[in-house]
């Protein structure tokens, strides 16, 4: 994309997703030609603190429901968006979202595109949807579906049906799978410790890490060795933040989530969480 092709929108929308100044916004896109992802980058190497590029902004509106089997050891979340609150509020559409991952439940299905070939009353989802978009008349499906399937299987909506959580435990214990999924819903974790978190995401973090302190004036003349060493340091800080285990507890903030998990069962162990957000 050109410079010249860059919309007022376009800056809205990394200003949107971001939190970051409009004219801020139109230099990162102008500097990485409209790249989305680059611009957030290109953000944060400047040492603007910015909201996190997450798959789970990717639906404007619509309504997110989350379940589990009756014996708990499978969860679905699933999103079924649409382009207005007016829409997503409204109760025949919500019950209709209600009736999807409800038959997702029930026939066990592994992905959106199984999902779609499932029968509610004599007819397919996809078929259902089209209809319901028809009717509707707004651009409407199912764009976010995630499972987890574990000893134990925990479910939890944050809001007016705007956030869904699952975590799976190694073993059954509801009050604690309640307490880990409302920590995930307000902490955001990318991972469930540091060893699970993804290479991609490493070498991310340690290009901006490195960039910051290499544009930092007081870093200047400092030897490669030292440099490294502060940005393992700052990569530290950052496992500590982001992923679940590390994180302080929300309800205890005098202990990290790990220490509270052990506090309840110490062989009790989160085997994986799937979080998906409107926004």
């Amino acid at each position: 994309m050109s410079t010249a092709t860059i919309t007022a929108s376009e800056i809205n929308k990394l200003r949107q997703m971001t939190g970051a100044g409009m004219m801020d916004c139109r230099k990162a896109l102008t500097e990485t030609n409209g790249d989305f992802e680059a611009a957030i980058d290109w953000l944060r190497k400047k040492g603007q603190k910015v909201a996190a590029l997450r798959g789970d902004r990717d639906a404007k509106e619509g309504v997110i429901f989350a379940k589990t089997t009756s014996d708990n050891k499978t969860g679905i979340v699933m999103c079924l968006s649409c382009e207005t609150d007016f829409v997503s509020k409204n109760a025949d559409f919500i019950s209709f979202a209600e009736s999807i991952i409800d038959a997702a439940i029930a026939h066990n299905v592994k992905s959106v595109e199984e999902l779609n070939e499932v029968s509610i009353n004599g007819a397919r989802v996809a078929d259902l949807v089209n209809d319901k978009l028809a009717s509707i008349g707004e651009k409407i499906g199912i764009s976010k579906f995630d499972r987890i399937d574990a000893a134990f299987v925990a479910s939890y909506i944050h809001g007016t049906n705007r956030m869904g959580v699952l975590v799976g435990l190694n073993a059954s214990n509801a009050e604690v799978g309640k307490d880990i999924a409302m920590q995930i819903a307000a902490m955001n974790p990318v991972a469930v410790d540091s060893s699970s978190v993804s290479a991609e995401v490493i070498e991310r973090e340690k290009g901006i890490i490195m960039d910051l302190i290499k544009n930092d004036p007081k870093m200047a003349g400092k030897p490669e060795e030292m440099l490294s060493k502060i940005a393992d340091g700052k990569l530290n800080a950052f496992f500590k933040e982001s992923t679940l285990l590390a994180q302080a507890f929300v309800k205890d903030g005098g202990m990290s989530v790990g220490d509270y998990i052990k506090s309840k069962d110490s062989s009790l162990a989160v085997v994986g969480f799937k979080r998906i957000n409107l926004g």
